[in-house]
């Protein structure tokens, strides 16, 4: 019982994982596009070759140190998000948030070979991987369903709804 009141918890919580994933996939090309632009390539080089000297303790370091100056950019946002300034506050938190992950992305890209050598962080990361396979496995049958039920494909009356619709609409362009 306890389990199937908490199934929707447990999809909403993949979703918003699943979410994350998406923008990190999506988002280190981006970066990469924005590193050959701008002469980050060099950046990028030079870093890796830095990263190589360092133990993976000092890597994690190097890992995480990007990520702090983003905070305050978050503060900013939820003062902008108590003051009432909606659409700035919005954009501040959506703009922090595309930036920390580009920027961890592409930090992870350089630093990934030498955190893996140590054993809780491939421990912690297979334990993601895995969590990201299991979300997308939970997500993947909503997301199907969803996909039929807008498409009109199969017989519910949410598909049926959707073929009359688009019915109407075909009619209405005839019409013209």
């Amino acid at each position: 019982m306890l389990r199937r009141l908490l199934q929707p918890f447990w999809i909403l919580l993949a979703i918003i994982f699943l979410i994350e994933a998406w923008l990190w996939d999506h988002l280190e090309p981006i970066v990469a596009r924005a590193v050959a632009w701008i002469p980050l390539r060099t950046f990028k080089q030079w870093l890796a070759e830095r990263v190589d000297s360092l133990s993976p303790a000092m890597t994690l370091i190097v890992f995480v140190v990007p990520l702090i100056p983003l905070f305050p950019l978050k503060l900013v946002g939820l003062w902008l998000l108590t003051h009432e300034y909606w659409l700035a506050a919005i954009s501040t938190i959506v703009f922090a948030k595309f930036l920390g992950v580009g920027v961890t992305a592409f930090i992870f890209d350089v630093t990934r070979p030498k955190l893996l050598e140590m054993r809780w962080f491939k421990t912690l990361y297979d334990f993601v991987m895995a969590m990201r396979a299991r979300a997308t496995a939970m997500v993947e049958p909503v997301k199907r369903r969803l996909v039929e039920m807008l498409r009109g494909d199969g017989d519910g009356w949410s598909a049926r709804m959707l073929r009359l619709i688009a019915r109407f609409r075909k009619s209405v362009h005839q019409a013209r």
